[in-house]
Parts: structure tokens; sequence; C-alpha cells
């Protein structure tokens, strides 16, 4: 049986570019790090692109998509870019199309992105940012939602079970 790699993020800013690198198995676990990480970017005044590098990751759960796809709809809604991101594993590529993500994302199915100088996100302490965390997952799942009806089924139970426990 195969080991799946811990996940980690790698992130790297060139200029007006800015470039995640989701390496591994990316979980709830690193969401508060991503989401201190996007918000740097939409503090950003000019922005030329965004890419997520998905090349080296192995798996990825709901929150980190929901978080990704956050980060998709500010860029589109603000900067008036559309994010890339490069997928070619075709199990993950498929769950990005069937998440709806195509919607804001450009999914591209080939190798990565040019740049190679990131710097590692590092994770932060779980019983800190605890009800952080628990707002992101809800967060997350509530706009994964809203993109289609399967995904809307798909993580009822968890969002009621998330507002419950506000």
């Amino acid at each position: 049986m195969n080991k799946v790699a811990p996940g980690k993020i790698l992130v790297s800013q060139d200029g007006r570019s800015y470039i995640i690198r989701l390496v591994g198995d990316v979980r709830v676990t690193l969401c508060a790090s991503l989401n201190n990480y996007m918000e740097v970017i939409f503090k950003s005044e000019k922005i030329s692109e965004i890419i997520v590098d998905m090349v080296d990751t192995e798996g990825v759960d709901s929150t980190t998509l929901g978080l990704l796809a956050k980060l998709a709809i500010y860029s589109n809604e603000n900067f008036k870019i559309r994010p890339i991101v490069f997928c070619p594993d075709e199990s993950l590529y498929e769950t990005l199309m069937v998440m709806g993500l195509d919607d804001v994302f450009k999914i591209v199915q080939r190798l990565r992105s040019r740049l190679e100088d990131y710097e590692e996100l590092s994770v932060e302490d779980p019983s800190a940012v605890a009800d952080r965390t628990r707002q992101q997952v809800l967060d997350a799942h509530r706009l994964l939602s809203s993109f289609n009806e399967k995904n809307k089924h798909e993580f009822l139970d968890l969002i009621q079970a998330l507002e419950k426990g506000r």
C-alpha cells in the first residue's frame, strides 16, 4: 500500500505573480495558514496572475478546495483575473471538475509553473486556532455548496453539524 506524504503548502511571489504549491496530502490542518496567505494576496494592489500548482499534490480535502474557491472568486471579482490551476493528476482533476471549480479557475492538465523559489507556510497550532478553523471549514463548505446541487447535498450534514457546534 502506498503511503501518502504529509501535506505542505509552498508559496512564491515574483513581482505581480503569486504561486501556491500544494504538496502531498493537503488537509484542514493547513487551512489557517492558507487562509492567512490568501489575506496577504487580497491586500495586494496589483496582481497579474495567481497560480495553484498541484503537480505534486497527492490528495486535497474539501476545506482546502473551498479556500481555493474563495481565492478564485475574490480574484475574479477584485483583480479581474482567473487563477490557473496546474493539475496533471487525473483523479484530482476530476475532483476539481466535479466540484465545479472550472467555473472560477482555468484548470490545466500539464506540468507546473515556471517559478521554483518557494517558502513553506508553517502549520499553526490547532488548539490556538480551533474556533477560526471551524469557521473556515464552515465557510469553505458553504462556498463549495453554492457551486452546484451535488455539492449542496454532499456537504449539507457537515455544514449543519458545524453550525450547531458554534
